[in-house]
């Protein structure tokens, strides 16, 4: 007898089904003009498959038609997604956050289409204002890790982390020769330091280990129940790290800017533990608590000739010889 699916995979099949479903809902109600073909064709897949998906439609209640005048396909007057009131402001932050969504690196521009059910929903006037906040916003040079490949990887993983499932797939570290075979308990996914992580670890005894996603080459949620302690913190997990790695000892950091870097470097949030002081004669300090000098020194090497390490001196040391093994590999060339 074959293997039965779990009930938490077919109801996950059955959701995916529901949001094919109502995303051609969705397209038939806005404002394009839809064949079969173009339908296929948005939503990747067959027009085979369209047809049936709209023979669906009709039996849920939904009634359309092929428009041979305008050779596209209609849904007769009065069927509608159900409308939230949104407040202006609401509707402004929602046409940002797609905005956002859709930067480039960040892949997820799928949550835009909640932003495009909502404009077919609503009344002309408010799918007018949505249309025009993000024709005039664009999300431009955000300089994040590429993730357009990994979007199955990220959908995988955050799945996982909702369902509280194990994962399985394998992890290509630039630190490390060989393609590696993870299992892990995922606890937690974020954005930072320009990418997505994954916090995970291999056994409920470890400590967590941060995984960057677009290292993993393959990834699979597995049946067996992930690991997750409900005292785990991201924040405490973090500590007190310039980015993602967070180092063994604590350093207490000054830095001293130049009078024409000042203004510049103070108009950034840097890290949590930022304290600024401004002198009367143009230069700022800047002095921050953090985890281990690996990641901080390239950020004080991006400030060369503009900033002095005051404190500590093993941060002085550091800059000093990465700047060093700089001007050998110029002098080489």
């Amino acid at each position: 007898m074959k293997n039965q699916r779990p009930d938490s995979e077919r109801r996950l099949r059955q959701a995916a089904r529901l949001a094919d479903h109502l995303r051609l809902l969705q397209l038939l109600l806005g404002r394009g003009r839809w064949d079969y073909d173009s339908l296929a064709v948005q939503l990747e897949c067959s027009t085979r498959t369209i047809r049936r998906r709209l023979d669906a439609l009709e039996l849920a209640g939904v009634p359309w038609f092929y428009d041979s005048d305008a050779r596209c396909i209609r849904v007769l007057p009065g069927v509608k997604f159900p409308v939230l009131q949104l407040t202006r402001d609401e509707l402004l932050d929602e046409a940002t956050a797609a905005t956002v969504g859709r930067a480039k690196g960040l892949d997820v521009g799928a949550g835009a289409v909640a932003t495009e059910k909502l404009a077919a929903a609503s009344k002309d006037e408010v799918a007018e204002m949505l249309a025009d906040a993000q024709r005039i916003m664009e999300a431009l040079d955000l300089k994040l890790a590429d993730h357009s490949k990994h979007h199955e990887v990220l959908r995988t993983i955050q799945w996982a982390l909702i369902e509280g499932r194990q994962i399985t797939g394998q992890y290509k570290s630039p630190y490390q020769e060989k393609t590696i075979e993870l299992r892990l308990h995922p606890l937690r996914i974020c954005l930072t330091g320009q990418a997505w992580y994954l916090i995970a670890r291999k056994t409920a005894s470890e400590r967590p280990k941060t995984y960057r996603v677009t290292r993993f080459q393959t990834v699979r949620s597995l049946d067996a129940k992930a690991d997750v302690p409900e005292e785990f913190d991201l924040d405490e997990y973090f500590g007190k790290a310039w980015s993602v790695f967070r180092g063994g000892e604590t350093y207490d950091i000054e830095l001293l800017f130049k009078a024409d870097a000042a203004e510049l470097v103070t108009e950034t949030m840097w890290h949590k533990t930022q304290q600024v002081a401004r002198h009367p004669n143009g230069t700022a300090t800047l002095r921050f608590t953090v985890d281990g000098l690996d990641e901080i020194v390239w950020w004080v090497l991006g400030w060369s000739g503009r900033v002095t390490v005051v404190e500590p001196a093993e941060l002085r040391d550091l800059v000093l010889q990465k700047l060093n093994e700089a001007i050998d590999l110029h002098i080489r060339r």
